[in-house]
């Protein structure tokens, strides 16, 4: 009987932690955009691009932007420098890194280490990461910016894509799903 009651409790509390961060005007943010696992969630799942001017607005809901970095990996497509200019123009910082291109033809373009590193240095300058990637490899960044600076981190990804740990153990989870119409561009 006790056991059902403590795990009816923990559920209870799981399902009403998010949205339970308030949010006020002089609370100091960073945005923080891993572009990759957002163009692959939104072509994948909604055949759509993400608004990332839209997106920085929403996510920062009146608050005191100090940052918004977007991290993008450059590749050899045409559209690319188009890209990184209107990413430039929404308000970001605009961060890249070169597609790594291996003997054997692998490919690897990834900003997890760089994300990660910038988080904790922006961590002692605000009071919420908003961490916009659904990528499980920042649990451990989560963990040690909630429980060694005392920062609020939000999560803002696809919910269908985004890692359930990831989600969880986030103060506050923004699904894009739930925002389809102000957050995506869809493909032609």
């Amino acid at each position: 009987m006790c056991s059902s009651f403590i795990l009816s409790y923990k559920l209870r509390v799981i399902s009403y932690k998010k949205n339970m961060i308030v949010r006020n005007k002089d609370q100091r943010v960073a945005v923080l955009v891993d572009v990759q696992n957002l163009y692959y969630s939104g072509k994948h799942l909604f055949n759509a691009r993400v608004n990332y001017k839209n997106l920085l607005s929403h996510v920062v809901a009146n608050r005191l932007l100090v940052r918004a970095i977007a991290y993008a990996i450059k590749t050899d497509e045409s559209k690319e420098s188009e890209f990184f200019g209107a990413l430039h123009n929404a308000g970001f910082e605009v961060k890249e890194k070169n597609l790594q291109v291996f003997f054997g033809g692998a490919k690897k373009g990834d900003w997890d280490i760089g994300i990660a590193m910038d988080a904790i240095r922006l961590g002692h300058k605000v009071d919420s990461i908003i961490l916009v990637s659904g990528d499980g490899d920042f649990k451990p960044v989560v963990n040690y910016l909630q429980q060694a600076l005392g920062c609020l981190v939000e999560i803002v990804a696809f919910k269908k894509s985004a890692n359930k740990e990831l989600v969880e153990i986030s103060d506050d989870f923004i699904n894009i799903e739930d925002f389809e119409s102000k957050l995506l561009f869809r493909s032609i």
